[in-house]
């Protein structure tokens, strides 16, 4: 499995999300979300920020189900789906994650044709990494 490569901003969505928990970077000034994580709000500017607990339902936005020929590192999991996923509880923040049958399932155990756009999601966590399940 790859880690994810880790900056000063995201670093505190990766310690959550290894507790098993979601949580998104939220302005503490003006209690905007915002993804991906950053220092400045881009609507008020302020570097004020907290991280505020997702319930990590949503829907499937989009999704694309990557083929071969890939690098190296993904070639091996080919075919799998990764989706773009909207918040239930926070409107217009989209994650991107793979959709799986289960936590620690394989990252090919969903067929394809079982999504559709709109479809419900949960998140579920495999090594600290959010994964989605259908609903």
């Amino acid at each position: 499995m790859l880690s994810p490569v880790t900056d000063a901003d995201g670093a505190p969505f990766w310690r959550y999300a290894a507790r098993g928990e979601l949580r998104v970077q939220t302005c503490a000034e003006c209690a905007r979300p915002r993804f991906p994580p950053r220092p400045c709000c881009p609507y008020c500017r302020s570097f004020a920020s907290e991280w505020r607990l997702s319930g990590g339902q949503g829907r499937i936005w989009s999704y694309a189900v990557p083929h071969p020929p890939l690098l190296p590192e993904y070639a091996a999991h080919a075919p799998y789906t990764v989706a773009v996923v909207e918040l239930a509880d926070v409107p217009g923040i989209r994650l991107v994650g793979n959709v799986v049958a289960a936590a620690g399932a394989a990252l090919d155990s969903v067929d394809p044709a079982d999504l559709r756009i709109g479809a419900r999601v949960r998140v579920v966590f495999s090594g600290g990494l959010p994964q989605w399940v259908l609903a």
